[in-house]
């Protein structure tokens, strides 16, 4: 029985080994993990991450061929290919701060495996790392081999979040990347496609050398970032001219160089990857002498901050320049439905635009924690380009004008305007006949997600902003905005 150990229990980790467990029933699969909490809740019924289809999985295989673990040392020592899927956050200090990936996690699980092995070992990158990590890795694992054999390959996620075990039953492609120029790492890259190819067609496993697997995870992302920008940029264009945003991505999509994926107009991305990887991506360009290829990616995460900021300002104008004590309802938290992951979501800094004008919040998400809005909301935000401004909420300041509700008629009972931030399904369904009559007029609607019927809220009453659409007779006469 071939024995895979995974360090890092998160986001990645655990659906990755539940569904290699899944599929190949003859390979023993843990997942290991420092937090004592998370795997006490992967060994639950109440998994620590929200996942369409994951429960069902991960119940199947648990305590058969699938473990989650806090006794790391153990299941690395025993493992013959060891899953590395740790954070690789944005340094927020020393060199490269505000670009750079800090990869302290990923070299302490190198050394520590080094130092637990007493037998040859593939060790797979599956965090998101700068290109060229594989090399570091590899001397850190060398010089402590006590003649024991690695070979480092390079396997990197290609999920979507609320999506992600769809994507893992069905991939439209893996990626391996190894050291093609010798036995050892073809072998190792024939070790991993032997895992995959048990469900997964050969001809969707892409076999390359190291860098371009390490390299191919964050251009993937950077190219999906720049069509949400794009898209979004001409959205403030479309709402100045009077053209539907909707109607010029379908028009733009029909074009089949170019496709229908990624052109809805928003509010903003987020998650854990667009920002982060862009920004690595902005300083090994910056790192390799190409000031111009750098400057050409931070301009993807400045039209995400301009879009959130144009949203805050467009609604802050609309009410008579002033939210100052105004009830705003927010529909979502999330930075996409299905999920409950908050990790740059544009709801932060669209809350904390809000709530900088003195605005009262009554926030309801189906899948973020009380205590997750709270935290997200107090944390200070780093600069990333160290020359815009941030703003910074304190807790008490949270405390006194956030109060998070259960479901969406309490968010927008009594409240002067709604703001749709996430696109939950449930949020198209919503008695909007009986939320208006239970606002002061006039009633906003500031959809940022594009869900609503625009026409049909208009007939009801509402004022209606919505992305990129013509604005409503009555936005047109406020204030022109940045």
């Amino acid at each position: 029985m071939v024995k895979i150990c995974c360090i890092g229990a998160g986001y990645v980790g655990g659906p990755t080994m539940a569904v290699i467990a899944f599929k190949c029933p003859s390979v023993e699969v843990a997942v290991v993990d420092i937090s004592v909490p998370r795997i006490t809740a992967w060994n639950s019924d109440k998994l620590p991450i929200y996942e369409p289809g994951l429960d069902e999985v991960v119940k199947k295989c648990r305590g058969k061929n699938l473990f989650f673990s806090n006794e790391i040392e153990k299941h690395v020592a025993a493992a013959d290919i060891v899953f590395v899927s740790v954070n690789t956050p944005t340094k927020t200090s020393g060199l490269g701060a505000g670009k750079a990936a800090d990869l302290t996690y990923w070299e302490s699980a190198a050394r520590m495996i080094a130092d637990v092995s007493k037998s040859s070992k593939i060790v797979v990158e599956k965090s998101t790392v700068p290109v060229k990590t594989a090399e570091a890795i590899e001397k850190i694992l060398t010089h402590n081999s006590k003649g024991i054999e690695f070979h480092v390959l390079s396997n990197p996620e290609f999920l979507a979040e609320g999506t992600a075990i769809t994507d893992l039953f069905n991939p439209d492609r893996v990626l391996i990347g190894g050291r093609e120029e010798n036995a050892g790492g073809l072998k190792a890259i024939q070790t991993l496609k032997d895992i995959y190819v048990q469900w997964v067609p050969q001809e969707r496993i892409i076999c390359t050398n190291l860098w371009s697997a390490e390299l191919s995870k964050l251009a993937a992302n950077a190219f999906l970032a720049q069509r949400i920008s794009s898209v979004n940029s001409i959205s403030a264009l479309c709402e100045a001219t009077g053209a539907n945003v909707t109607q010029v991505s379908s028009a733009v999509g029909k074009d089949l160089r170019i496709g229908s994926k990624f052109l809805n107009a928003s509010v903003g991305f987020g998650g854990s990857c667009f920002q982060k990887d862009i920004l690595n991506l902005v300083y090994i360009c910056e790192c390799n002498g190409l000031p111009e290829v750098a400057n050409y990616w931070k301009q993807v995460i400045k039209i995400n901050d301009y879009q959130k900021n144009r949203f805050v300002n467009r609604l802050v104008s609309s009410m008579f320049n002033t939210i100052s004590g105004k009830k705003i309802g927010i529909l979502g938290f999330s930075f996409k439905k299905d999920t409950g992951d908050t990790r740059e979501t544009p709801a932060i800094d669209v809350c904390k635009g809000l709530l900088n004008d003195k605005a009262q919040l009554v926030i309801y998400d189906p899948q973020v924690p009380e205590a997750q809005i709270f935290k997200d909301l107090s944390t200070p935000k780093f600069d990333w380009d160290q020359l815009g401004s941030t703003i910074q909420i304190t807790e008490d300041a949270v405390a006194q004008s956030v109060k998070v509700v259960h479901n969406a008629y309490e968010a927008t009972k009594d409240a002067h305007a709604i703001c749709i931030l996430t696109e939950w399904d449930e949020f198209k369904s919503l008695d909007y006949q009986k939320i208006y009559n239970n606002m002061p007029k006039p009633a906003y609607m500031f959809d940022g997600r594009n869900v609503v019927d625009v026409a049909k809220l208009r007939q009801i009453g509402f004022i209606v902003y919505s992305i990129g659409k013509p604005l409503d007779p009555w936005l047109k006469d406020m204030p022109a905005i940045a």
